[in-house]
């Protein structure tokens, strides 16, 4: 059986659901990505290594994918559009959190992806493609 290692359940949702619940804010996101990735990931690297994660996530934790999760989360996502400071915002999401956690466990003992699931790419090669190279500025120090 894989090497696992804990999570919290909003690292995981954060991936699952493509929506920063984690309480670690985007911390969280690198932590699980780069565990389940083995890389040391740049921020314009997280989109395509949660959506490669994502799906390994699943599997590992169907129940995730209950219609349940969604329809709550929604219904959360609603009830912050009003809130404007980071803190009433946090104050909702951590409460949604510990409800999730009572029906799903707080933490998740998750697998990294198996070889080849995840392709290493040079960040600056991968910003290169993704804005083109006339747009990256490599400073030396």
């Amino acid at each position: 059986m894989a090497e696992t290692k804990l999570f919290h359940l909003g690292d995981v949702l954060s991936v699952t659901h493509e929506r920063l619940v984690s309480p670690r804010h985007i911390e969280g996101v690198y932590d699980i990505l780069g565990w389940m990735t083995g890389d040391q990931l740049y921020t314009h690297q997280l989109p395509r290594a949660g959506r490669t994660c994502k799906p390994a996530l699943l599997a590992q934790f169907p129940e995730l994918n209950a219609p349940e999760i969604q329809s709550s989360l929604d219904a959360m996502l609603i009830e912050l559009e009003p809130l404007q400071t980071k803190e009433s915002r946090m104050v909702v999401i951590n409460r949604w959190l510990d409800e999730q956690a009572k029906v799903y466990g707080e933490m998740l003992a998750v697998a990294p992806l198996t070889n080849g699931d995840y392709v290493t790419i040079d960040p600056l090669i991968e910003l290169e493609s993704m804005v083109g190279k006339e747009k990256v500025i490599v400073v030396e120090p």
